[in-house]
């Protein structure tokens, strides 16, 4: 079977005005090709690395993470559906009230004790991938006046070598801030922006603990995952 191309219009510009520091990092010349070294290529694989599967955000070392609990599946997949196995994918995202676990962070919002925001699983022989988690806040991130970040889980995906990275984010369905946020419409291709909204679904929700979302992640092809860089 033949391999159907990404369709390249639907990556955004390196340099995209609305999503103001794309100007601080845009190559003004063309990118120069390094290949791979040896060790990169035979290095420790990152599912050697992964010992310890964080599956639960709910659960902190002293209780209950705070805020809506959700459940995030989905399954990673080729061009052709078919299942992906052994991918191991990491989250990293925002608490309930917006606020990112890291020294960086200094939004004027409350930490949670009990809620690190990271996560990591290996998708299973189906592709198939879980986590439990907090729905999270939005937060101020001072691209413009009054700017906003959407709610949004960042996704890191490995195949067998660690050059093999590929970084995404899930949006919310319904959430007002996506038609005002300039790294989620700078991607120019209204299919695409699509890909990255997870799907609401209440058959993957747990009764009486959390709503489910679906998110699936499609590597190459015409229906592929917007990927940061993936264009390069």
């Amino acid at each position: 079977m033949r391999y159907r191309r990404e369709d390249s219009r639907s990556h955004p510009p390196l340099a995209y005005p609305a999503y103001a520091s794309t100007f601080k990092r845009a190559p003004t010349l063309a990118p120069i090709r390094i290949e791979h070294t040896l060790s990169e290529l035979t290095g420790p694989r990152p599912l050697e690395l992964a010992a310890r599967s964080i599956a639960d955000l709910t659960k902190g070392a002293h209780g209950a993470a705070i805020g809506e609990r959700i459940v995030v599946v989905g399954r990673v997949l080729d061009e052709d559906g078919r299942a992906i196995p052994e991918t191991l994918i990491e989250i990293w995202q925002a608490n309930a009230a917006g606020r990112y676990a890291h020294d960086a962070d200094q939004h004027d919002a409350p930490l949670d004790a009990n809620f690190d925001g990271i996560g990591r699983v290996v998708s299973n022989q189906r592709g198939e991938y879980k986590f439990q988690t907090i729905k999270p806040g939005a937060y101020p991130w001072k691209n413009h006046p009054n700017a906003w970040r959407p709610n949004h889980i960042h996704f890191s995906l490995f195949g067998p070598a660690f050059a093999t990275r590929l970084i995404t984010q899930m949006y919310f369905p319904g959430d007002p801030l996506l038609a005002i946020d300039p790294i989620f419409n700078s991607i120019p291709d209204e299919g695409a922006r699509a890909r990255l909204i997870a799907r609401f679904e209440i058959n993957d929700s747990v009764a009486d603990f959390a709503l489910g979302y679906r998110f699936d992640i499609v590597l190459r092809g015409r229906e592929q995952s917007i990927f940061e860089e993936a264009h390069e």
